[in-house]
């Protein structure tokens, strides 16, 4: 893992057209196949289905849409160690998001208020085997109301998702789950089929073919955004213990090559032992390979002058999670302009954030931090504004309408403004 001390090298590696680069070859071949499997999927349904997952996934449907007693039958045998730890992760997941929602307001003195107002079809699209994932989504979807959900997630080896996923998922009570994946999946909840149902907003986060698809079927649906490789920033001074900063960067760097794990510090002391930290640590991961290309060729560790220095790198890259390590983590929460998920000091690092602290896990990356949030029920809401004047407030604000409709030269709109002062 680089050491780097120099922040302008830091800044031209991590920051701007470096950040999202990628092959044009590689993007061009990828948008092409992407339309072809949603077109595919417009023409010819069902089939089109069958046929693509037979195609990408080695399996064989029987039915689209997974039974309730098939539900019932794979999910009888799990452990009650993983029920527990699946239960006790909703209890907190939806403990969070209730405190968080919106809600409508009216003033009555003014004649305006907000309407806040649930989506009412949603599809949700599970990676396979993350099993937090369904938490993760559906909690927040049904908070804010939304009432109706359907789950695509791609088969096993069995032609089923994990008994997990379906545990999680009744647990949710979701009863709508197809074995879907990739762009087909996309494909159908965003156009519809013989056997799923098309929504008007899709959220999840998935792999290159998936987010690809989200962008393509945006504006025939919503969708929560489009999201990269995951990404940690960890903000650490000489008081941070290496072994942890070791700890949750071989965390990040395990999910897949592409990930990116990184951390800036003041303290070339704390850089050497966290390195060393890495290298002893990681060849004992099943995941070797993913972590080592992870830690290699996207990561690094940042040596930087000041505090101040490391924030203003920070607010640059916009993380999608950011970890503060420093003394007195909480007096610098205000510093952090532009982050998906702020976790602060050594007790509340990010692997708890993608399982169980409480809000989702899904969020923002590649710098989208700086115009976007995660999956919370806000996602899930549309606010319309409510308008009810009375007689005395019209007569206040009409004439300052009809100066200003004048000036634009919209004579009409000044007239429907100026009758009502008459009423």
């Amino acid at each position: 893992m680089r050491i780097i001390t120099n922040i302008s090298e830091a800044k031209n590696l991590f920051l701007g057209k470096n950040r999202t680069s990628s092959n044009k070859q590689q993007q061009l071949t990828l948008q092409e196949t992407v339309k072809n499997i949603i077109d595919q999927v417009i023409t010819e349904g069902d089939i089109a289905l069958i046929n693509l997952t037979k195609k990408y996934d080695q399996v064989k449907l029987e039915n689209i849409k997974i039974s309730e007693s098939i539900i019932k039958q794979s999910i009888s045998n799990l452990d009650d160690e993983i029920k527990y730890s699946i239960q006790f992760s909703y209890d907190r997941i939806l403990n969070f998001h209730k405190k968080s929602t919106s809600k409508s307001w009216y003033d009555e003195n003014e004649g305006y208020g907000e309407n806040f107002t649930p989506i009412e079809n949603v599809g949700v699209y599970i990676p396979s085997n993350l099993l937090s994932t369904v938490l993760m989504t559906v909690i927040p979807a049904k908070v804010a109301g939304v009432n109706n959900i359907f789950v695509t997630t791609p088969p096993n080896k069995s032609g089923l998702p994990s008994s997990e996923i379906l545990y999680a998922c009744e647990l949710t009570g979701v009863t709508n789950i197809y074995v879907l994946g990739g762009t087909q999946a996309i494909a159908a909840l965003a156009f519809g089929t013989e056997t799923v149902p098309k929504v008007d907003f899709i959220c999840g986060p998935g792999n290159s073919f998936v987010t690809e698809a989200k962008r393509q079927v945006f504006g025939h649906v919503g969708i929560d955004g489009i999201f990269g490789p995951t990404e940690t920033l960890i903000l650490a001074d000489d008081s941070a213990n290496p072994t942890l900063c070791a700890a949750d960067l071989l965390a990040q760097a395990e999910h897949d090559t592409e990930a990116k794990p990184l951390i800036i510090t003041t303290s070339t002391n704390l850089a050497n032992q966290v390195k060393e930290e890495i290298y002893l640590r990681i060849n004992n991961l099943p995941r070797y390979e993913i972590a080592k290309s992870s830690i290699e060729n996207n990561g690094a560790i940042i040596v930087v002058n000041d505090i101040k220095e490391m924030f203003d790198f920070c607010n640059e890259f916009g993380p999608e999670h950011v970890s503060i390590v420093i003394e007195n983590p909480q007096d610098s929460i205000h510093k952090i302009q532009n982050a998906g998920a702020i976790f602060i000091g050594d007790y509340s690092h990010e692997v708890l954030g993608d399982y169980i602290a409480g809000p989702s896990h899904v969020m923002p990356t590649g710098g989208a931090a700086k115009f976007s949030s995660g999956i919370n029920t806000r996602t899930f809401l549309k606010s319309s504004p409510v308008i009810n004047l009375s007689k005395s407030t019209v007569q206040k604000i009409s004439h300052s309408a009809s100066i200003i409709s004048n000036a634009e030269g919209l004579h009409a709109h000044a007239n429907a403004a100026e009758i009502r002062l008459d009423l």
